[in-house]
Order: structure tokens, then C-alpha cells, then sequence
């Protein structure tokens, strides 16, 4: 089996490449080749056996979704995006990242199955930044997509894409609408929800976070480990089940900001909440005050998709994953 990674240099991507290298299969057979590209060169995961070829591409590029599906892998993984805040902060790198490099690669795939065939799964990660106030709660399965941000929209227009062309039987695709990932590891990104990871993982390392936001907001989170689970998941899933709506909003956690910081210092101590500083920013307010606040996930959940039960738990994968098992 051949994977195709687009966007493999990210922490999702990276993580998602480690998960398939321990495996060493996916859907019962054996991965002997892995295609990892990004705007940076990714790093090869270590211990991986099969072929790995590693290449720095900008999908939105003519010709370089051709020359990607060229190697006819068995699974494409496209993760490539620009994130929310940046998206709304550049509305041309915006559409030219999130949505044409998507048609493009859509493309490519379809006309390499006019030539011969060639049927590849497809797990495209979107967001739940494709729903728009005003949001009930839980919002439901069948609820509308109406974003009300660029990055949403974007998003939005691509899960249609991707629809049309599963239907048509130009790929077999699968939207994984990843909940907020929390907690990120690394450095804080560009991400208008970044403060949801921030405020976790700097006190947990005693370093100093800020909260733009009150506490009484509430958003919906699941761990990287999950979301690498519905990746995996969603690549090996018989689509059948899953019927002609083929994206899904992904299981999770709704919490408040405050209800964070309550799981925090139950596992770090005061100590570690004193280091969340407040600084109010206006315009993260005014975003966040249309993001979804959690959903049923009843059809994800009946499809065999799984994810955290309490930030507890969240925090403390956190502390598995990137700290050793231990502060």
C-alpha cells in the first residue's frame, strides 16, 4: 500500500505518519510506501521500513496535484490548510491555499480516472468552523452549514466538492470535520482557537499563557491522538456505510474556558492556573462567539468513531504524548 500525506510537516501530519509507522498497516495491508509533502520538507518518521519519499510542494500550484497522484497512491490524507485566523487575515492566500489547492488535487484524481481507472480513498480534513451562528446545542447531525468565516466558508465549499466527486466515483471520500486539537504541542500557530491549547500546555510547563477570551465560552475539543484516530479510521471505513453524506462531524468534548482551568489545576495545581494572564482581544471575541459550542456526533459515534470523555483525560494524553508521562 502506497500513502499520500499532503501536509505531512504539521503536527496532525506528523503524528498521523508516526501512528502509520508503528501500525505498519492500515485496513489489514501492509504500508510499504509513504509520499510526505508540505511547503517544508517533513521529516521522515523514524523506523519506518518501506519507501519513503519526502518533497516540498505547494499544492495550489499548477501541476503539482498531477505530479502527486502520478504514483497512484492507495490513500490520500490531505491535511494542507491555512488556519482560521490567517485565512481571515488574507483573504487571497486564504482561498488559494484552502480551496483551489483542494480542486486541484480533486482534479488530478479525477482525470487520472478517466485514464485508467485509478480510485484512491480520500480523507480530507475539514472543520467545524463550516457551521455559523446562530447554533443550538448540541447542534445535530442534520444541522446546515452556514460558516461565517472565510477559512469556514472555504472549508464549506470543499466537503460539497468533495461530495460531487464521491458521487460521481472519481475517489471515495471521507470530510473528517476535526473538532478544536487540544492540546496542541509545539508553538502557538496563527489559529484563532490556538488559545485553547495555549492556556493548557505553557502552565503545564510553567510558562506564562494568555487568555483573550472570557471563561464562559464554550467550544468543542478532542485530543491529537483522536484525531489521528479518525484519520485512520475514516481511511479503512466501509463508505457504504457511511451513504452518500460524506462528511462527518467528529466526537468530542464541549467544555467552557473555565471548565479548562478547573481540569488543570486538578492535575497541575494553583500554581500552574496563576500563570494564565487575561488580555481581551476584541476580535478573537467576535470570532469565537460564532463557533460551535458541541454536537451530537451521533452518526460518527454509530460509525465507529471515538474521542475523550473529560479534559481530565485531555490534558493528561497531553502529558503522555509530549511530556514524557509525567510534569
Amino acid at each position: 500500500m502506497h500513502i499520500l500525506i499532503i501536509g505531512a510537516a504539521g503536527m496532525v501530519g506528523r503524528k498521523l505518519a508516526d501512528r502509520l509507522t508503528r501500525d505498519g498497516a492500515l485496513g489489514g495491508k501492509t504500508i510499504d510506501a509513504m509520499t510526505l509533502v508540505d511547503v517544508v520538507t517533513p521529516e521522515a518518521p523514524a523506523g519506518f521500513s518501506g519507501k519513503v519519499t519526502l518533497e516540498t510542494v505547494d499544492l495550489s500550484a499548477p501541476g503539482e496535484a498531477d505530479r502527486l497522484i502520478a504514483g497512484r497512491p492507495d490513500v490520500v490524507f490531505h491535511l494542507a490548510a491555512i488556519v482560521s485566523g490567517e485565512a481571515e487575515l488574507d483573504f487571497e492566500k486564504g482561498y488559494r491555499i484552502n480551496l483551489d489547492g483542494t480542486r486541484y488535487l480533486f482534479d488530478a484524481i479525477r482525470i487520472a480516472n478517466g485514464k485508467d481507472g485509478y480510485k484512491p480513498r480520500v480523507v480530507f480534513t475539514s472543520s467545524i468552523a463550516v457551521f455559523g451562528a446562530p447554533l443550538p446545542y448540541p447542534i445535530p447531525d442534520e444541522f446546515h452549514t452556514t460558516p461565517l468565516t472565510s477559512y469556514g466558508t472555504q472549508k464549506a465549499i470543499c466537503e460539497l466538492l468533495l461530495s460531487d466527486y464521491s458521487r460521481r466515483g472519481f475517489f471515495d471520500g471521507i470530510g473528517i470535520r476535526l473538532p478544536t486539537i487540544c492540546i496542541r504541542p509545539g508553538k502557538p500557530n496563527k489559529a484563532a482557537s490556538g488559545f485553547f491549547s495555549n492556556i493548557l500546555r505553557e502552565p503545564l510547563v510553567g510558562q506564562e499563557a494568555v487568555l483573550p477570551v472570557s471563561d464562559d465560552v464554550r467550544h468543542w475539543h478532542a485530543s491529537p491522538r483522536s484525531a489521528v484516530g479518525f484519520l485512520i479510521h475514516g481511511a479503512t471505513i466501509d463508505v457504504e456505510k457511511v451513504g452518500p453524506r460524506r462528511n462527518l462531524s467528529m466526537p468530542g468534548l464541549s467544555a467552557t474556558v473555565g471548565e479548562q482551568i478547573e481540569a488543570l489545576r486538578r492535575i497541575a495545581g494553583e500554581k500552574a492556573v496563576k500563570l494564565i494572564r487575561r488580555e481581551p482581544d476584541e476580535m478573537i471575541m467576535r470570532m469565537c462567539a460564532g463557533w460551535a459550542p458541541g454536537f451530537e456526533a451521533k452518526r460518527a459515534r454509530e460509525l465507529g468513531f471515538t474521542a475523550e470523555a473529560s479534559f481530565d483525560e485531555i490534558i493528561r494524553v497531553h502529558i503522555e504524548d509530549e511530556l514524557g508521562g509525567k510534569l
